[in-house]
């Protein structure tokens, strides 16, 4: 489940999005101004953030780039009713990976932030698995709770393979192959999602039976 921060003063449209959303498997959080949706974004962790422009207490691109200044680098999109070419293109370079403009088409809307999440896992640095947050330089996970386990450059292979394609699943071959360089032995994948459960939990990784693994569910 994506976690999402909508950012939206409408209360009418934020209830709209929030419930649409929710259908669509994706956690929600609303913030109704710009100084909450500013403490929100600097405070918790999301996958995806909705912002709309004309926001009180902090307008949404002054709240944009606050959050980058800051390290933020989760993708933004503004949805907003300003949509002439100029404020897309003041809205891309305040930092968004995107925009849409109101009024919307909903499986548009939808369709681009599938396309924002995928692009975001592909490439992030951390990398959300069930639990905690991957940093794929560090090789750690830094759980829940509070506590950052450490992994071997081998399981660290594993891991981001089944990250980057949270749905897929994966033959031990597709994964032998990722991982493990020139090795034949497919039961290296078994051992090493033994040693990711141990050290993650029994669901970090799946067994789809006859197939192979998929990343557990968020």
């Amino acid at each position: 489940m994506a976690r999402l921060l909508l950012v939206e003063d409408d209360r009418e449209l934020a209830g709209l999005l929030d419930g649409l959303l929710g259908e669509e498997g994706y956690d929600v959080e609303v913030a109704p101004d710009g100084q909450r949706g500013l403490h929100l974004g600097l405070t918790r962790s999301y996958d995806v953030i909705v912002l709309d422009r004309g926001l009180p207490a902090i307008e949404g691109l002054d709240l944009l780039g606050r959050l980058r200044s800051k390290g933020i680098v989760t993708p933004v999109l503004v949805l907003s009713a300003r949509g002439n070419p100029a404020d897309r293109v003041e809205g891309l370079d305040a930092g968004a990976e995107d925009y849409v403009s109101k009024p919307f088409d909903v499986d548009e809307l939808l369709a681009r932030l599938r396309g924002l999440l995928r692009r975001h896992v592909e490439h992030a640095d951390v990398v959300r698995v069930p639990g905690g947050a991957f940093d794929v330089a560090a090789r750690e996970v830094s759980l829940d709770h509070g506590d950052v386990v450490s992994l071997s450059a081998r399981e660290a292979d594993v891991l981001l393979h089944l990250a980057r394609s949270p749905k897929r699943v994966f033959s031990r071959d597709e994964l032998l192959e990722a991982a493990f360089d020139d090795a034949e032995d497919e039961g290296l994948v078994d051992t090493y999602v033994h040693y990711l459960r141990r050290k993650l939990g029994r669901e970090s990784v799946l067994t789809v039976r006859g197939v192979g693994y998929r990343l557990g569910r968020l």
